[in-house]
């Protein structure tokens, strides 16, 4: 939440220009508050444990978030018991005439398949249409942000070879922005995904502007110029033991999968993983929903694109 200091502090144009919120006495007595409404389309097959992560992450601000879920209808999970779909999730025709805060589109398992591909391809699209006029600011996740890149600015995936599967060291490329505040110039996030982006395609797209890199995993964080798209390739909301329920998983499968890098301490599958991305999940979340979301979208959320 912003500090509130009296107006004309000298401090606050320093304080500003260090990406630290304040606000002005004036602005406090004329502020409306009310709840961030924050629609998540889940495309995982483990629903529950995808939305403990996400609602960890989203709770760790004093805002007062309110988060639905929605679940594809054109194709059903079959992960998931139906009691839990039915009473805890929406489908896309029950939401479409209103309008939310922020969004959040999930990965899901989909290596190596082609977007037409895809059973409810079709509906996504419809979704991601809807979103630029009915969403302030929506956050595309690991295979959502292929699916975003591709539907969006026409940038295809490439197929890797190997899966890449471990904690990887990324680096900030813009300091300044609000969407870092509080990170360290080098942070650590899982990876895990069969599929990548060139830097230089992202670029070519005036748009758009690259935010994260990693030597080893590539292209990390990026959004558009109006940061009312973000797109995020790593995923800093895992759990201590998500890549290993994923190793252990493809491993019993006789998928013979390399050994996550960088995630079992000494190479040791046996040995418990340590954790080196938590705060950066912490703060990524935090500084998205309070910068892009809370302190941007409009007081009235009928009235989100209204300036477009």
């Amino acid at each position: 939440m912003p500090i509130k200091i009296r107006d004309s502090l000298p401090a606050q144009k320093t304080l500003e220009s260090e990406n630290i919120f304040v606000m002005t006495e004036y602005r406090a007595m004329h502020q409306d508050i009310r709840p961030l409404h924050v629609l998540v389309l889940n495309l995982m097959p483990t629903k529950v444990e995808t939305e403990t992560q996400l609602l960890r992450k989203l709770s760790n601000t004093p805002l007062q978030v309110e988060v639905e879920f929605m679940q594809t209808a054109s194709y059903q999970p079959r992960h998931v018991e139906t009691n839990h779909l039915d009473m805890f999730y929406t489908v896309f025709d029950k939401v479409k005439d209103r309008k939310f805060d922020g969004m959040i589109i999930t990965g899901a398992p989909l290596d190596y398949t082609k977007f037409e591909d895809v059973s409810y391809w079709n509906e996504l699209c419809e979704i991601m249409e809807w979103s630029k006029t009915h969403v302030h600011c929506t956050l595309h996740m690991c295979w959502g942000t292929y699916a975003g890149l591709y539907y969006h600015y026409g940038i295809d995936k490439i197929d890797l070879e190997k899966k890449l599967s471990g904690i990887y060291e990324h680096y900030v490329l813009k300091k300044s922005s609000p969407l870092f505040r509080g990170f360290d110039d080098i942070f650590y996030a899982p990876q895990s995904r069969a599929m990548t982006v060139l830097p230089e395609a992202v670029k070519k797209v005036p748009e758009l502007e690259l935010l994260a890199m990693s030597d080893e995993a590539g292209v990390t964080m990026l959004k558009t110029k109006d940061s009312r798209q973000f797109f995020m390739t790593c995923h800093p909301e895992y759990d201590a033991d998500t890549l290993a329920k994923e190793y252990f998983r493809d491993v019993n499968k006789g998928m013979n999968p390399d050994v996550p890098i960088n995630y079992f301490p000494d190479n040791d599958p046996e040995k418990k993983p340590i954790v080196r991305w938590r705060s950066t999940g912490q703060l990524f979340y935090s500084n998205w929903l309070n910068y892009y979301v809370y302190q941007s979208t409009p007081y009235d959320v009928g009235r989100i694109n209204e300036d477009k």
